[in-house]
């Protein structure tokens, strides 16, 4: 009597997504999804993250592997295997490479169980600012006559104010292809200076937030001076948010949404802002 085959566990989902997974593994992985709707519904999400990311880089499909990264490769080859690689790697477009460690990474990174929590554990400061994302959105979304300071009908004025304070040039991100319009904004105080709050409805009444701040020197210090974007999932606080790390500045998108939509609207916040 053949025995049941045990339930996939989130690596080998994650390597079913990235297409690593042993073919016998697979077909009982894919059977298993096709009764299991949660299991379904999860890779599904996941596909759906490396996508998105894999578009953010399409631009560079068309361009060659950077000439560092295959020297780097020569210098740790062993000696008789370095003809073989530069002839496969010859005419491989760096997209390629950057759209795999993309969909790898998103789905490390973005998972809720696995990345957030030891990630922002790692970084007090970040953890901070996340934090007070998502309390600002608590305190402030639910407000029906004063949510926001300044309104949608004075964005000019609202955006020259917080760049203003903020000392940073600001825009508001356009999400209207999620049904979402601006409701206005707010500045708000943070550990190091001032911060600013975008806020944006849909037609339903549903509420997300955008908090923007500049980070104090521990949160530079875990993001390479920073120099590197870094792009995440948190769960802690009231409500979940994504968040990223560009130039010194924070952003993070705050709601009471599911994930995969607040992930829809962090893309394209950060695409408009980046």
């Amino acid at each position: 009597m053949n025995r049941p085959a045990p339930p996939p566990t989130d690596d080998e989902l994650h390597a079913l997504v990235d297409g690593q997974l042993a073919p016998d593994r697979k077909s009982e992985v894919e059977e298993t999804m096709a009764h299991d709707p949660a299991v379904a519904e999860r890779v599904a999400a996941w596909r759906s993250q490396r996508d998105t990311l894999r578009q953010l880089h399409g631009e560079l499909l068309g361009e060659p592997v950077p000439a560092h990264l295959m020297s780097a490769l020569d210098r740790n080859a062993p000696r008789q295997t370095r003809q073989g690689r530069w002839i496969r790697w010859g005419g491989m477009a760096a997209g390629v490479l950057v759209a795999f460690a993309a969909g790898w990474l998103g789905n490390a990174q973005w998972s809720m169980q696995r990345a957030g929590p030891a990630l922002l554990a790692k970084a007090p400061a970040m953890r901070e600012f996340v934090h007070d994302a998502s309390v600002a959105h608590a305190v402030y979304a639910p407000e029906k006559r004063h949510p926001v300071e300044v309104a949608a009908a004075e964005q000019q004025h609202l955006v020259q104010w917080l760049s203003k304070r903020l000392d940073k040039p600001l825009k508001v991100p356009d999400l209207a292809s999620m049904g979402y319009t601006l409701v206005g904004g707010r500045l708000l105080p943070g550990e190091s200076g001032a911060r600013a709050q975008f806020m944006f409805e849909d037609a339903a009444g549903e509420r997300v937030t955008l908090y923007i701040g500049t980070l104090d020197s521990r949160a530079a210090a875990g993001t390479a001076a920073s120099r590197e974007t870094a792009f995440r999932f948190a769960s802690e606080g009231p409500v979940p948010s994504f968040y990223w790390v560009d130039q010194g500045f924070g952003y993070a998108v705050a709601g009471k949404l599911p994930r995969e939509v607040l992930l829809k609207l962090a893309t394209l916040a950060y695409r408009d802002l980046s």
